[in-house]
């Protein structure tokens, strides 16, 4: 079963197909037309459009399952896919559960306990608090103690939610009230940590994978700091800013530490890098990443089929010293939001939709001409990966391929992309997590 949509349910089914395994796909019916439906064996629909009511009902998932005679049962990314109760619900169902175990997802869920386990494992954290703040008066001891600017964070959190920065004390109460009520209200969790904000800061995330035989691998970095409100919209692999030897420790380290806690399948260490080149562990996310294509094509390890096959207790296909690496490769976004409205969603239909069919391109997608976007869900629609021999020919590439890439009915942000690729800052590699967002406010020319 594939308990998702969109995209990343499109992705999950192909991989299921090449290995000769029949999946059936749940839908709600707002998405009872969605082109990706047509690629599993089997359809199921599990309730109405509101994901609360559907792709989040974890008794019409589980009864689905129970009715398709499903063996196994993959998340996705997003929904129930980091929910600790929803992975015990499936296993107790005797259905094996395409994800991490569910003690590994609570103890990385709480971004406190992962910090803690991580730091443990012998990975430098950033300077914060050791667990959940108590008070407003704790906080700002802890703030004095690390120095402003200070970020304050869910420890259940994710998406950019529940977090407040605060350059002084005097920010600190109301911060603290808002990124708590947020948290709750968003993950049923007030609970909040602190961290001191790492200035001109870079996102540096490490894919790892590990199967039920203590075997553990790193497939390098994907640089991920083109972004806003934390939200990612530009990934790349390797990251130009990453030396050799600073990815080989920290991608040794990142897999001992997953291995460490017990953790099986794919699974994702995030981290800060600091303007002396200095990685510290942010948090771990125990699922697959929206940005996972471009390790796969830099690599030619297809992660899905590794956490299929994990599942399926067989060890991983490939070794620590097998993992090569080749050339460059980008990840852009193509979300249905209009950048020139302050990236306001614009579902509707599509009604021309043609992606390049190039060398070295990659989409990922669920659309067609002609779907409707559906209002109540996440507004990606598509990804484009492209691979280059470098970096240089990559953007080259990525730009060849959005100049091809043809999408009418609906606003994308296909048209920003090309101004990032073509901006110099972002060829030299000169940018960090706040950069898109100075960009646009000097007007993104």
């Amino acid at each position: 079963m594939v308990a998702n949509r969109g995209e990343v349910a499109a992705r999950v089914i192909r991989a299921c197909r090449e290995l000769g395994v029949q999946t059936v796909a749940v839908h709600s019916t707002a998405d009872a037309e969605s082109p990706h439906l047509a690629l599993a064996d089997r359809a199921v629909c599990i309730g109405p459009g509101p994901a609360a009511s559907s792709y989040l009902d974890m008794d019409a998932i589980l009864q689905a399952a129970e009715q398709t005679d499903c063996q196994a049962l993959h998340p996705g990314f997003g929904f129930l896919a980091e929910n600790a109760l929803f992975a015990r619900r499936v296993l107790s169902q005797q259905i094996a559960w395409v994800g991490p175990p569910p003690r590994s997802i609570a103890v990385m869920g709480d971004k406190a306990a992962a910090r803690r386990a991580m730091k443990a494992a012998g990975l430098p954290t950033i300077p914060g608090t050791e667990g959940i703040l108590t008070s407003v008066e704790e906080a700002r001891e802890a703030a004095a103690a690390v120095g402003y600017p200070v970020l304050l964070k869910a420890t259940a959190g994710g998406g950019g939610k529940g977090m407040r920065r605060c350059n002084g004390p005097s920010e600190l109460a109301s911060a603290y009230a808002e990124a708590s009520l947020e948290a709750e209200k968003a993950f049923g969790n007030p609970g909040l940590y602190l961290e001191k904000i790492i200035l001109g800061a870079r996102h540096i995330e490490f894919q790892v994978l590990a199967d039920h035989f203590g075997h553990a691998v790193h497939l390098g970095e994907r640089e991920c700091s083109v972004q806003r409100r934390h939200q990612k919209l530009l990934e790349e692999a390797p990251s130009p800013a990453l030396d050799p030897g600073l990815r080989e420790e920290t991608g040794v380290k990142a897999a001992a530490a997953a291995a460490a806690i017990g953790y099986t399948s794919a699974g994702t260490m995030e981290f800060l890098l600091d303007g002396e080149g200095r990685l510290y562990f942010m948090e771990m996310n125990t699922r697959l990443q929206v940005e996972h294509p471009v390790t796969e094509m830099v690599t030619g390890v297809d992660i899905v089929s590794e956490q299929i096959r994990v599942a399926a207790n067989c060890p991983l296909s490939v070794r620590q010293d097998e993992v090569r690496w080749s050339g460059h490769a980008l990840e852009m976004r193509v979300n249905a939001e209009d950048p020139e409205r302050d990236f306001r969603p614009d579902p509707g239909v599509v009604s021309l939709f043609e992606p390049p069919a190039m060398e070295g391109v990659r989409v990922d997608t669920h659309v067609a001409s002609g779907y409707r976007i559906p209002p109540f869900y996440d507004s990606m629609i598509a990804k484009l990966i492209v691979h280059g021999a470098d970096r240089a020919e990559a953007i080259r590439r990525a730009e060849a391929a959005l100049d091809r890439f043809t999408i009418e009915g609906v606003k994308t942000t296909a048209p920003l992309h090309r101004r990032i690729l073509a901006n110099p800052d972002f060829r030299a590699g000169r940018y960090d997590t706040q950069w898109l967002e100075r960009w646009l406010l000097d007007g993104g020319s």
